[in-house]
């Protein structure tokens, strides 16, 4: 068989050994999903996409949500087969062939990684908010990368170290502390929305499309309602995580489908509540160009201890965004390595099962990252991987669903004939309203991958050896 189109047989999924250990339950993969859902994209990017669609961003997270949906029911498919590390990188593996599975792997790489950098820029603003508000004389050069003048954005540097530093106690224990800080989380929202519903205004949602619905291109941005859910897509796709936890997780079959259907069920009604409260409280462009714009509503409304307390939830739970995404990625580099598509030393656990070295390895990258990129790059980049991972998922489903009917899924894509070719073409849909900046560098970013699988991965894979 080629290197090309070998695949990992479906039923290696549940007898591989890997060291990892069963200890999560579906109320924390639920709270794994809704911890990475709800984070960056409601505290930070509800203003970066309200610039670029008006009032009708309401109906850009509606877009965005149902795309990510219909993707959802994929993933919940699959994650069900097949209950193993590595999320769409292994589903690609089982269906679609080891050069695809690198090509999803790869570019799962750049979305987690950018995810992780991209959620620790949105937490420094507002832990930059609340460092000059105490005035605390730290210089301004160190609270913002190059991009926005200064040198280094110290605070992004330091929460995703702290957070890598956290995921090496232990699988467990992070998940028990994202639980708490994701209640934390929801509850300061719930307040959001209770401090903004008196000065609601329906007067500022009109004009509701200001500029228009389809994609257009001004100065490198991408605006109208697709260009703003393009964006926004970022905010949706933390269920995807969720699945790279399938090794963990006490009842796979049972638990990753509740979870993942579960959290994107929750975090989408969230989401266009929150968003309503936003723009029924203030017009969209006075504050969509703050990093803090939930706490910039909140002081516009004369309510600065409010907004004092969204911050401060911001800065306390947000970090949940960052660990759920940097386990993900630790387990999808865990995946690949164990299959001998990269060294097979990341795939080495410690007596708590925590794969340190890519643990390690995805903090430091992410640190450097969100050091010196602004939010709008790296969040648009990272959807460019995520789009890559879900259409392959969906390709992965219908793939299995021809090949092999028989197989027993305890979970079912339902209209699987309308939903995989719906999250399909909705993510293609998405790609293409990324700004051309993002889309070329996506694609230079897998040229390298290819080169580097060709070199490394093509010869030294599990596969290759059988």
């Amino acid at each position: 068989m080629s290197f090309v189109t070998r695949r990992k047989p479906v039923e290696a999924a549940h007898r591989e050994g890997s060291g990892l250990k069963k200890t999560l339950g579906w109320p924390h993969l639920v709270a794994l999903g809704v911890g990475a859902i709800i984070g960056t994209g409601i505290y930070t990017l509800t203003g970066v996409a309200a610039g670029l669609a008006g009032p009708a961003v309401i109906l850009s997270f509606a877009v965005a949500g149902a795309v990510c949906a219909c993707a959802a029911l994929c993933y919940a498919e699959m994650a069900s087969l097949t209950p193993q590390a590595g999320s769409a990188y292994t589903y690609s593996y089982v269906t679609l062939g080891e050069m695809v599975a690198w090509v999803i792997g790869w570019s799962l790489i750049l979305e987690y990684t950018l995810v992780c950098s991209a959620v620790s820029v949105g937490w420094a603003g507002y832990a930059t908010g609340l460092i000059r508000s105490a005035g605390w004389p730290i210089p301004a050069t160190l609270l913002a990368g190059p991009e926005a003048g200064g040198i280094v954005n110290l605070p992004a540097v330091f929460i995703a170290i702290a957070v890598t530093g956290m995921l090496l106690v232990g699988t467990r224990e992070s998940a028990t502390v994202n639980f708490v800080l994701v209640c934390v989380k929801l509850v300061a929202l719930a307040a959001f929305v209770a401090f903004t519903l008196p000065a609601f205004d329906a007067s500022h949602f009109h004009p509701f499309a200001p500029f228009g619905f389809g994609a257009h291109e001004i100065d490198g941005k991408k605006y109208g309602v697709m260009g703003a859910a393009a964006i926004i897509f970022f905010a949706f796709y933390g269920f995807d995580a969720i699945s790279t936890a399938a090794e963990e997780a006490k009842n796979p079959r049972r638990d990753l489908t509740i979870g993942i259907v579960g959290s994107m069920v929750i975090c989408t009604l969230i989401y266009m509540v929150v968003a309503a409260a936003a723009l029924g409280a203030q017009p969209f462009d006075a504050f969509s160009k703050s990093p803090e714009p939930l706490a910039f509503v909140l002081r516009q409304l004369g309510r600065p201890g409010a907004a004092s307390l969204i911050a401060g939830a911001a800065v306390v739970a947000l970090p949940t965004v960052i660990m759920v995404f940097m386990f993900g990625q630790s387990r999808v580099f865990f995946a690949m390595a164990r299959d001998g598509l990269l060294p097979r030393g990341l795939a080495g656990v410690d007596r708590r099962g925590v794969p340190v070295a890519v643990t390690v390895l995805t903090g430091l990258i992410s640190a450097v990252i969100a050091g010196f990129l602004p939010l709008s790059e790296i969040a648009s980049l990272a959807n460019a991987g995520t789009l890559a991972a879900f259409i392959a998922t969906a390709c992965a489903v219908m793939a299995l669903r021809r090949r092999a009917p028989q197989l027993e899924r305890p979970f079912t894509t339902p209209l699987v004939w309308v939903i995989g070719p719906a999250a399909v073409l909705g993510c293609l849909y998405l790609f293409t309203s990324l700004s051309a900046k993002t889309i070329g560098f996506f694609f230079a970013w897998n040229a390298v991958g290819v080169v580097v699988y060709l070199a490394y991965g093509r010869t030294k894979s599990a596969l290759a050896s059988a």
